[in-house]
């Protein structure tokens, strides 16, 4: 499983790039989303999600997903969890809305948000809702730990922390109180020195 990928961007468009990283280029499916956040840099990152696919129609095997950040991929693979959403109907929706728009229809039962996107019918735009609702209740990206998510060294000192045995969403909530009262960004090594005075 490929965790992420850094390389140098050889193609791009708003369906797919194109990551150089040692001489290897990967053909990388990213959404309207993804595609509106990344700059023409030399060297950029993608969090990446492997699919793979066992139809016989499909020359290739598996297939490549990147996301600008944690936030977008965490959404994508709770959206393909329910029954009859696929990776296409995945992508097709971080394509039509943001994932904040995406987690606000779900947290409001707001049904007619998501059917406003291609292919979700009514039927469809309430599974998403009654089988995510409680898993973004219960803690994943709500709220102010949306924002939280998008500072690298906030996703990286959680990482340090639930690999240390830390709850995951004891560790968002503490350092989103963190980030909340610093007002700037703190190197990771403070963060969680932070973080575990509170917890």
């Amino acid at each position: 499983m490929y965790a992420y990928i850094r390389g140098k961007l050889v193609e791009k468009n708003p369906a797919f790039v194109v990551v150089e990283c040692n001489g290897i280029g990967y053909l990388i499916n990213i959404s309207l989303n993804t595609y509106t956040r990344l700059k023409d840099e030399d060297t950029f990152k993608l969090h990446t999600h492997l699919a793979i696919k066992n139809e016989a129609t499909t020359p290739v095997g598996f297939v490549l997903y990147g996301f600008a950040d944690e936030q977008e991929r965490q959404l994508f693979r709770q959206l393909i969890s329910v029954s009859g959403i696929g990776n296409s109907t995945a992508m097709l929706m971080l394509s039509s809305l943001s994932p904040e728009k995406i987690y606000q229809a779900i947290v409001e039962n707001n049904p007619s948000i998501l059917q406003s996107v291609k292919g979700i019918g009514g039927k469809s735009a309430l599974r998403i809702i009654i089988d995510l609702k409680d898993k973004i209740e219960k803690g994943r990206m709500t709220g102010d730990l949306i924002t939280a998510v998008h500072n690298t060294n906030i996703e990286e000192a959680l990482s340090g922390l639930t690999v240390l045995g830390f709850n995951k969403l004891a560790a968002e909530k503490a350092l989103n109180k963190i980030s909340q009262q610093q007002n700037r960004d703190l190197p990771v090594e403070v963060l969680i020195k932070e973080a575990l005075k509170i917890l």
